[in-house]
């Protein structure tokens, strides 16, 4: 079965845990997802069955919207709820002043990402060295804000929205603002909104044409020959311009590279949409 739909993720699942809940519910033993959201945090991912699994890296995922609550005075080195170590009570701030400190965020910004997160390092992922009590040494990543606004400040809480670009740490960001703010902070809730065009929408079957990045390219040879994986002639192209192309046959579609005028399957045979 191929497949390609959103699910609402719930809080303290991990993104690949939840995924047992949706073989089940598919009767389907691969399924995939694309950006991975923290054990905490709710909402928008991305989900693909069978051969749609392949598709994530060609799909539009950007800009992409949060809701979060910052709360202030609470410190984690998580930086969200799950590993708080201190509490301090702040004093009240003006609602003017939190929307100005939201709003010097807007644009790029270049920040570390937080010590418990997937990157890898020498081959592990931090938030395992972390949790071990070993080294963290990440780079600096950026980020481009597009977007950020308040939503309502009921002290010590901050409930924000914020769209940015792909990647960017909502906690790093949470964390960000509290400094800015002089006292610790740390994400008490967060929710992902939409990726791109992706919207959580009762888990829909969702047709992944709409939503490539790649330009669809046509071949005036014979598809058969797509279809059976044979060497592609450049001048039977349309566009015959270095690039990713989609391709659509009659019963599959496929997507290639052409480079220096020679043609090279990346997928191959993978089942048009049906609704």
């Amino acid at each position: 079965m191929n497949r390609l739909f959103v699910v609402n993720k719930p809080i303290f699942r991990t993104s690949n845990g939840y995924m047992g809940y949706v073989k089940r519910k598919y009767g389907t033993k691969k399924v995939g997802f694309s950006g991975t959201l923290d054990p905490f945090a709710t909402g928008c991912l991305i989900v693909a069955t069978g051969q749609y699994t392949k598709l994530f890296q060609y799909l539009k995922k950007t800009p992409k919207s949060y809701k979060a609550t910052l709360w202030l005075g609470a410190n984690s080195p998580s930086l969200d709820i799950e590993k708080i170590d201190s509490i301090k009570e702040v004093a009240c701030f003006d609602t003017q002043t939190i929307k100005e400190t939201l709003a010097s965020f807007m644009g790029e910004l270049t920040y570390y990402p937080p010590k418990f997160c997937a990157k890898r390092i020498n081959g592990k992922r931090a938030y395992e060295l972390a949790r071990a009590g070993e080294e963290v040494a990440l780079k600096t990543i950026s980020s481009t804000i597009y977007d950020i606004k308040l939503i309502n400040y009921n002290h010590p809480f901050v409930h924000f929205e914020a769209k940015v670009s792909e990647g960017t740490y909502i906690r790093s960001l949470g964390a960000l603002i509290a400094d800015k703010l002089g006292v610790d902070g740390t994400l008490s809730s967060l929710h992902r909104i939409h990726e791109g065009a992706f919207y959580y929408d009762n888990e829909k079957a969702i047709n992944p044409f709409a939503h490539l990045c790649i330009p669809e390219n046509s071949y005036t040879g014979d598809e058969n020959d797509i279809e059976l994986g044979k060497k592609l002639d450049i001048t039977c192209f349309q566009h015959q311009k270095d690039g990713i192309y989609l391709l659509q046959t009659k019963n599959f579609f496929s997507i290639i590279e052409i480079i220096n005028h020679t043609v090279h399957y990346k997928l191959n045979r993978i089942a048009t949409f049906e609704n």
